[in-house]
């Protein structure tokens, strides 16, 4: 099944239409595979908490073809000040040689923008220099009470096998014309592939079971993978073209997500102790 690569949904209440498996620049996934990425239909671009000269590099190359419009952008910034937002945004246009990012992302939050901050990021909007606000940050509690705030238009938030609480959090707590959900850690920073806390009988997932996990789920729109080389990322759209987990699958994963976050504390072979989830 491609449909996660070949069919775009929209985002929310933009008029932003993306594959639900996107790409961040982090770990330096080469140009090249980038963009052969791209051409099999991943175009949410997400140039964030690193910005990555291998990720800036495709990004030009797509727009030179002629293909910006079937391209999505995010830029993120970590600034606090009204000057630092709009320099960091018009640095990182340049450096991709574009005029507008379709996202400004607003990384890391704990509690809402400061007003005058949010204030420049409008005027920045009102020039063009990006058409959609998001925000990113792990207090689940802060997204339903953005929500109510109608300058935001996507949420990239923490969501994983291990991490579920979104599911309770945040999740039935948005408005019917909400913003666009991105998921991002999905691997738990590949702890869920590779935690000693799974036992000997259970099936180790793979990075690419753990993005189908999170795009099943319907209250998500696109899952970012960060791969650091061609090889990791031409294996996570092999997986994630498998489609949707069946139900077995679906609980088999919550149990990984179990062990992995201490729900289920395994003393192999002697017992299994158990306490509530986070």
């Amino acid at each position: 099944m491609g449909g996660w690569l070949n069919r775009k949904i929209k985002l929310g209440k933009t008029e932003l239409y993306a594959a639900r498996f996107g790409i961040g620049a982090a770990y330096g996934a080469p140009a090249d595979a980038l963009e052969a990425a791209f051409e099999e239909g991943c175009n949410y671009f997400y140039w964030g908490a690193l910005r990555n000269a291998q990720m800036a590099t495709a990004i030009r190359n797509i727009v030179n073809k002629g293909k910006q419009d079937d391209l999505i952008v995010v830029i993120q910034d970590f600034r606090r000040s009204r000057v630092g937002v709009e320099r960091s945004l018009m640095r990182g246009l340049k450096k991709l040689g574009m005029d507008y990012a379709d996202v400004l992302l607003l990384g890391w939050h704990k509690n809402p923008p400061n007003p005058r901050v949010l204030d420049a990021v409008e005027k920045l909007k009102g020039k063009q220099a990006f058409r959609y606000l998001g925000i990113s940050g792990h207090k689940r509690a802060l997204f339903p009470e953005l929500a109510k705030d109608h300058r935001y238009d996507l949420f990239q938030i923490r969501y994983n096998a291990a991490n579920q609480g979104a599911e309770e959090d945040i999740f039935p707590h948005l408005p019917q014309d909400r913003p666009g959900i991105v998921s991002f850690t999905s691997t738990k920073k590949m702890s869920i592939v590779q935690s000693k806390r799974i036992p000997p009988d259970e099936r180790r997932p793979t990075a690419g079971d753990c993005y189908r996990f999170v795009l099943t789920n319907p209250a998500v729109d696109v899952v970012i993978t960060a791969p650091s080389k061609a090889a990791q990322l031409e294996q996570n759209l092999a997986e994630v073209k498998k489609g949707p987990l069946s139900e077995d699958q679906l609980q088999w994963m919550c149990r990984i997500g179990d062990y992995v976050y201490g729900s289920i504390l395994f003393f192999w072979p002697f017992q299994q102790l158990f306490r509530p989830k986070r």
